[in-house]
């Protein structure tokens, strides 16, 4: 079984960004450069991929773009990294990882922290490798990010597999297994890690089963790598079960069609432990120096891969030194613009300057003259605006006259009411007072009881008395101020019983409720009226209400 192969996100997100955020011609173009810059670094063609990147990254770190500078230093640190280079693909990635926790959301935090999880991988860091997946993941379902998580799920998986701890990886793969229903490739990656952890617990047929199930459906072409981790899984599960034979048979078909150098190293690896562990001594010579055959081969790649990435890295440096060169060229003939923009916007505003002066005393007298226009017309429209204040002022000064002389009157209707009450008040003790009166008279031995006589008497008294006229008079000149005085003035030979009963009439009391209240007949209270109509001039009695409510 080969080592530790977890997804690696090479922030290819970049190519599905196209040029989405292109909002601006600078950024659209900087998008571009880092999308061909990935889609270099896949053809393998670092330097190339190096030059467009670094380009990216010192257009984004001068003009702030947060996402573009992320992008542009996650791809440098995976250039580095497929060419073997992990101490720089990890500076370059850690440095990425600053800027998505500073200026970034949590989604590109959770790329960088997965692909420097899997720098210590391959390292045999693994427990450093865990704390990224963890990292990782842990963001992933704060932010319900089921794919995402399933992604992390399957690395973490694999990590525990590596550390014994099976029950964990076990629980990682169960969770990843339905969260990447829609993910195929990276399912099937998660079976065959559930197959190594019963492998590894010793439940060689349950994992067999898993692999059986799983082969048919992958491509040596389009699954190389996890085919091969397949049928290098079953052949370990074969020789574990003592079936030689089956393991040589599942080494030799990777064989058959391997072409990576460390698929091959595995491969012999293992097929030397099967031809030792069976007692086929030469075979298990002829397989160990295949391993050494590869092994070489293997060396020889990374040493070329070393060589490559220093001149990568040297490139890469005069690339660098070459933008600097540039930048500098670039200030020193802006700044040599902006002297000759600022020297001919002196003369400009010198020359305009002279203009204005010239233009201003042909025009002073002209703008005095619309000045003066001006506020002759302005002070016409502020005595306009004044008279209106004033209109409307008077307009609401007779409104608030007239609502207080609708209340004043309002109120003296509600006083007259209250002496009305009180006259019939009267009216009905004197009805009550002569009802007692006549009932006593009426009673026999009247005559010779004199107390009783005198007490008749009192109530009679009682009834003519002219108290309650006074008191009702004082009320009356309060409510109907100087009603009474213009009356008088009028009609001075008006006598005080006359002007006793006008106040009656003026509350618009009946003769017959008048007559009651005088404690005189009906027919008394008319002929009264008459009189009383006559002194004042009044050619009908029915006038004498609607001649006094005029007063």
């Amino acid at each position: 079984m080969r080592g530790f192969k977890p997804f690696l996100f090479s922030v290819i997100t970049v190519l599905s960004m196209h040029l989405t955020y292109a909002q601006e011609a600078n950024i659209a173009y900087c998008d571009s450069i880092i999308a061909e810059g990935v889609e270099l670094m896949f053809k393998k063609k670092h330097t190339q991929s190096l030059e467009l990147l670094v380009k990216a990254q010192a257009m984004a770190k001068d003009n702030n773009w947060s996402k573009q500078h992320f992008l542009a230093v996650n791809n440098i640190g995976a250039n580095y990294y497929s060419m073997l280079d992990y101490g720089e693909a990890l500076d370059n990635y850690l440095t990425a990882y600053t800027i998505a926790i500073k200026e970034l959301d949590a989604k590109y935090e959770m790329i960088v922290l997965n692909n420097i999880a899997i720098l210590y991988s391959k390292e045999k860091a693994f427990k450093k490798a865990e704390e990224y997946f963890k990292k990782a993941y842990t963001i992933a379902l704060r932010h319900d990010d089921a794919v995402k998580t399933g992604f992390y799920a399957v690395n973490l998986g694999l990590v525990a597999n590596k550390t014994n701890e099976l029950e964990k990886a076990k629980a990682y793969f169960d969770e990843a297994i339905p969260l990447l229903k829609d993910m195929p490739e990276i399912r099937n990656q998660a079976y065959v890690g559930r197959a190594e952890n019963l492998m590894l617990k010793g439940a060689y047929e349950a994992g067999k089963e898993i692999l059986k199930g799983l082969l048919p459906t992958l491509d040596a072409q389009v699954d190389e790598e996890l085919k091969t981790d397949a049928l290098l899984l079953m052949a370990t599960i074969a020789l574990n079960q003592n079936m030689p034979n089956l393991a040589i048979a599942r080494i030799n078909e990777v064989l058959n069609y391997a072409t990576s150098v460390e698929d091959r190293l595995e491969s012999f690896q293992l097929l030397a432990k099967v031809y030792t562990e069976t007692g086929q001594l030469a075979q298990a010579l002829i397989a160990k120096d295949s391993v050494l055959q590869a092994t070489s081969n293997w060396n020889k790649i990374k040493n070329g891969r070393l060589f490559e990435t220093n001149r990568v890295k040297f490139e890469v440096q005069n690339y660098r030194n070459k933008l600097q060169e540039n930048e500098k060229q670039l200030e020193a003939e802006r700044n040599l613009f902006y002297i000759v923009l600022i020297a001919a916007v002196i003369i400009i505003c010198l020359f305009a300057w002279a203009l204005r002066n010239s233009y201003i005393k042909g025009k002073q007298r002209k703008v005095l003259h619309i000045r003066s226009k001006e506020l002759m017309t302005l002070e016409l429209e502020k005595q306009k605006s004044d008279k209106l204040l004033l209109e409307k002022k008077l307009k609401e000064e007779a409104t608030r006259a007239l609502l207080e002389e609708e209340r004043l009157k309002n109120e003296i209707e509600s006083r007259n009411r209250k002496l009305s009450a009180k006259a019939l008040h009267l009216l009905e003790r004197n009805e009550l007072l002569t009802s007692v009166v006549k009932d006593l008279e009426a009673s026999q031995g009247v005559q010779t009881q004199t107390s009783l006589r005198d007490y008749i008497g009192k109530l009679k008294n009682l009834i003519k008395s002219n108290k309650e006229w006074e008191h009702f008079s004082k009320h009356f000149e309060e409510v109907n101020q100087g009603f009474l005085n213009k009356i008088k003035d009028r009609h001075p030979n008006l006598k005080a019983q006359d002007i006793r009963f006008i106040s009656y009439v003026y509350m618009n009391l009946t003769n017959k409720e008048i007559a009651s209240i005088l404690n005189i007949t009906s027919e008394a209270c008319r002929k009264r009226k008459e009189r009383i109509a006559k002194k004042m001039n009044l050619k009908e009695t029915a006038n004498l209400y609607s001649y006094l409510s005029s007063i």
